[in-house]
């Protein structure tokens, strides 16, 4: 834009047609998870063309990529959307999210040691932090704020630094973006551009989502395309975001509208099928509409909903059972919204105004709400401690009112541990962010692999202090198995199913 700022308009969206593609978002996301489940993991060419399933009688397959989003509007009901926080999602997460693999066992793992996202996402989750966990489940956002790329990354972020870094949180800002322009926006190159400037431009995934745009460009055929994926994506190994994001991307540019071509050219590029299927499903919900997606993928499915990684006991609110129920909570949840915070959006759906401050967040830092004021506690070199070496920690205080007071922090530290300085004043503005840098230094001989700090908060007009438990953790202790389905032998993801469900049923 000329003057380099975002300009402002009002979105408008015919309600009907809106609750008819956040209809088909969802029955969308149910048929390409359905027709992608049978072969996830498989790396090589795939050739399906329908359900391969005999035996779904009207029902989709459970699909962990819809699970984790009826989860987040429980909370979103109970809560109100604007109340949800990174500790909400981190405590609900420990008590509601039992699929015992991959990032999800990493992000539980973490927050039950006090490392609530972003570190949940952060720390010591090297194998996963870039996989697919999270742009799977950003439907939720597009849907409550369709039209509203910006705000739908905000959340998208939120949502994705619970168990995944870099790579992992860009790919569910650029799907986010991608699905909720799709509500205004119906050219595909289009919205894969409105995608592409919601990330850094020289992420992975952005990498691999141009290169399948030039393929298409350049006239070469699908499957040369996917070659051309699989072979950028190798030194990322399987499972990985960047290349599965790009096979989804390819269903939705070379499939040209056609609702099952697209979805079937994402199963058939392999890897990570359920999830590419059912994103491209969703899409092409949102773009067609639920009344315009064939019936022969609507009947097999039917409106149901089942899960399998959620402990529905624990949730503050019911989950949908059907996807009709889903839509009709989603869409008072968007008129609620609407009513309370009338939507306004950029102008440029290309700007990257909002975007570039989330890529610049730090994934290392713990937030504390403090009512007067949010306390921000940053790792810069990560909360992991090493014998005698001391491990750096800035404080932010995030200032929600205007005469912001002074403000006292006071290390309480266990034997045997130091610092250069215990206490530190901070005038904070109103307003407004402000730091001081601290450090601390364990002992020589670190015995638990955890160690917890206390950080004393006061000011000037508030005497009554306040403690807070500051993680740390011994840099090695930790290593997290591998848990991936795909490693299991599919008797022993049978068991674990099972058991899991008949915990759920005595529960």
């Amino acid at each position: 834009m000329a003057d380099g700022k975002s300009q402002i308009r009002n979105i408008q969206l015919d309600p009907e047609r809106l609750q008819d593609a956040v209809r088909g978002c969802w029955l969308g996301k149910n048929i390409g998870g359905t027709l992608g489940a049978p072969f996830e993991g498989q790396r090589t060419l795939q050739n399906v063309s329908f359900y391969v399933q005999k035996d779904l009688n009207g029902n989709p397959e459970p699909n962990d990529d819809l699970d984790l989003q009826l989860a987040w509007l429980a909370l979103l009901e109970y809560y109100g959307v604007y109340h949800l926080t990174h500790r909400r999602l981190g405590e609900y997460w420990i008590s509601a999210v039992i699929g015992p693999w991959n990032e999800y066992a990493v992000c539980r793992w973490n927050c039950q040691n006090g490392f609530y996202p972003p570190l949940s996402g952060s720390v010591d989750n090297d194998v996963w932090k870039w996989s697919n966990g999270a742009w799977i489940r950003s439907e939720i956002w597009a849907c409550l704020f369709p039209g509203d790329p910006d705000t739908a990354i905000e959340f998208a972020w939120l949502d994705a630094s619970c168990d995944h870094v870099g790579e992992g949180v860009y790919a569910e800002m650029f799907t986010a973006a991608l699905e909720s322009a799709a509500f205004v926006e119906k050219d595909v190159p289009t919205l894969i551009d409105i995608a592409l400037s919601k990330i850094p431009a020289d992420s992975r995934v952005a990498r691999s989502v141009r290169l399948v745009c030039d393929c298409f460009t350049r006239g070469i055929g699908w499957k040369e395309a996917r070659e051309e994926i699989v072979k950028d994506s190798a030194d990322l190994g399987w499972f990985q975001a960047p290349g599965n994001v790009a096979f989804t991307v390819l269903g939705l540019l070379y499939g040209g509208g056609d609702f099952g071509k697209s979805i079937c050219l994402a199963v058939n590029c392999g890897d990570d099928t359920d999830c590419t299927a059912a994103t491209a499903g969703s899409v092409l919900g949102i773009l067609t509409g639920a009344k315009n997606i064939p019936q022969e993928w609507l009947t097999p499915i039917g409106d149901g909903i089942l899960t399998k990684t959620l402990n529905r006991f624990n949730l503050p609110m019911p989950i949908p059972k059907t996807v009709s129920e889903l839509t009709y909570r989603v869409m008072n949840l968007q008129r609620r919204l609407s009513d309370n915070y009338p939507r306004r959006v950029s102008g440029d759906m290309k700007s990257q105004e909002i975007a570039s401050l989330i890529w610049a967040r730090s994934p290392y830092e713990l937030k504390f709400e403090l009512g007067f004021a949010t306390l921000g506690v940053e790792y810069p070199e990560m909360p992991l401690i090493e014998p005698g070496k001391s491990c750096p920690v800035r404080l932010h205080v995030y200032s929600s009112i205007d005469s912001m007071p002074m403000v006292k922090f006071r290390w309480s530290l266990p034997e045997n541990w130091h610092s250069a300085k215990t206490e530190f004043l901070l005038s904070a503005g109103s307003f407004r962010c402000s730091f001081v840098d601290s450090e601390v230094t364990p002992p020589d001989d670190i015995r638990d692999a955890m160690s917890y700090l206390t950080l004393e908060v006061t000011s000037d007009d508030r005497f009554c202090p306040i403690r807070l438990t500051i993680p740390f953790r011994y840099r090695g202790a930790v290593k997290m198995p591998n848990l991936s389905e795909k490693n299991l032998d599919p008797d022993e993801v049978r068991y674990c199913h099972m058991i899991l469900d008949s915990c759920l049923q005595r529960k």
